[in-house]
């Protein structure tokens, strides 16, 4: 007499379709937030009144929103690269270990490497749309400033994702080295 044998159930996914999936979700997120912060920043114009004069301000006036958007054109390329990567990696696993674990050192200094750069333009934009409402107040262009704000905000929780992506990226290359 044979035992019974329990219905067949599917394998769950490997610790490492795990962790790509995660990446996957991680980096998308990223994508989704760089590319609204990127909308934000280009449409964004207000006007100041200066009592005699007004003028049009645009993001592309101050130096400050110059270096957070090319923060955000780098951040959005690297996304993109590692998104189709990713996407390789997970379509072509056959259950076997594939070239996609050599992209563990480019990923590791990749996501350092960009996570700081969207953080720098984070801050700098959020630093100086403070300092410039504080400097312009009453002149008008709250608006201006606020979606200044809203672009940055955006940009900083691109960097938590990516910062977050750092170190699952930490974590894994000792295990492959």
């Amino acid at each position: 007499m044979t035992a019974p044998t329990a219905p067949s159930m599917a394998a769950p996914p490997a610790p490492s379709m795990v962790s790509r999936m995660t990446a996957l979700f991680l980096r998308v997120l990223t994508f989704a937030f760089l590319m609204v912060s990127l909308v934000i920043l280009t449409t964004n114009t207000g006007t100041i009144e200066t009592g005699i004069d007004e003028f049009k301000v645009r993001s592309k006036d101050f130096y400050s929103y110059r270096y957070m958007l090319a923060a955000i054109a780098f951040g959005l390329t690297y996304t993109i690269l590692q998104i189709a990567l990713t996407l390789n990696h997970i379509s072509k696993r056959n259950g076997a270990q594939t070239s996609g674990d050599s992209n563990l050192v480019f990923d590791f200094y990749g996501d350092k490497v960009v996570s700081y750069i969207l953080a720098t333009g984070a801050a700098v934009a959020l630093g100086a749309t403070k300092e410039l409402k504080t400097q312009l107040a009453g002149l008008g262009g709250d608006n201006f400033f606020n979606k200044g704000y809203a672009s940055a905000s955006l940009l900083l929780l691109g960097f938590v994702c990516t910062a977050i992506l750092s170190v699952f990226s930490s974590y894994a290359l000792p295990k492959k080295v």
